[in-house]
């Protein structure tokens, strides 16, 4: 078999994988709208995690085995916190419910996202919202959808006209993350038309990808928020680097998605 059939037969098997991933998380998240509406108490930190660990497993148990029966071979991140390379081979890496402290708290900021990734490159990955019903979908080399309809980053050339996003720092992060996450704010304030600061990463990273807003930045962050998004944005067409304008990896300690025409100029904020 010559290497572009081997090739070509690689990609249309990843196109299916892509459709099947995609019914696997849309019935994750219809697990967890029936879940969604009522503002869920808790008196401590204990009380909290147990609600999100219910979130967590009422998707997983569906995503669990039905992305293990597409790739029976496949490793599987544990802690959707994790940061850092992975090993070799393939890995899903599955976010059950992004935003899930927003599910909690009746906010509609959330998700439930799932990214197959090849020797630490993305290779796929799937977005769904589920109380709008949108599904974002990115395969390394066939452009990033909404719905099946392109999608394309903003063509924004001054960031002063830009909107721009970020998230803040996770709870209990370090001092020195949280302090450059303050001082990017201030600056992004003083060069940016308007600053969105909300959690979760993946919905401002959809956005940029759907030309809505024109650039995200985060310090620190997990491969669970920044792989989908980052797969979505570079194939819409936008710039992926850390802070500095480096290249991104899970490894980077900080992660940047714009359009082309407002990358340099985020870059110059962010490192003043």
């Amino acid at each position: 078999m010559s290497a572009t059939l081997q090739t070509t037969d690689h990609a249309a098997s990843d196109a299916d994988l892509l459709d099947q991933t995609a019914s696997a998380v849309r019935a994750a998240g219809a697990a967890l709208r029936e879940r969604f509406g009522e503002v869920v108490r808790y008196q401590t930190r204990e009380e909290l995690m147990r609600a999100l660990a219910a979130n967590d497993d009422t998707a997983l148990d569906i995503l669990r085995p039905r992305l293990t029966s597409l790739r029976p071979e496949a490793g599987w991140v544990e802690d959707e916190l994790d940061g850092g390379a992975l090993p070799s081979g393939e890995w899903w890496v599955v976010d059950p419910a992004e935003g899930n402290v927003n599910h909690l708290h009746a906010l509609p900021d959330w998700a439930v996202t799932a990214t197959l990734v090849r020797d630490n490159q993305p290779v796929l990955t799937v977005v769904h919202l589920p109380l709008t019903g949108e599904t974002y979908t990115a395969l390394a080399g066939e452009g990033a959808h909404l719905d099946g309809q392109p999608l394309h980053v903003s063509r924004t050339e001054d960031l002063g006209l830009g909107i721009v996003a970020t998230s803040q720092a996770r709870p209990d992060e370090d001092e020195k993350v949280v302090r450059r996450v303050g001082s990017s704010i201030s600056a992004m304030l003083f060069d940016a038309l308007v600053v969105r600061t909300s959690v979760p990463a993946t919905l401002h990273l959809v956005n940029v990808a759907a030309g809505r807003i024109d650039a995200f930045w985060q310090f620190a962050g997990a491969r669970a928020d920044l792989l989908p998004g980052a797969l979505l944005v570079t194939e819409a067409g936008g710039q992926i680097s850390d802070a500095e304008g480096r290249p991104w990896t899970p490894q980077s300690e900080s992660f940047l998605a714009a359009a082309p025409g407002v990358h340099a100029a985020a870059v110059a904020t962010l490192s003043r």
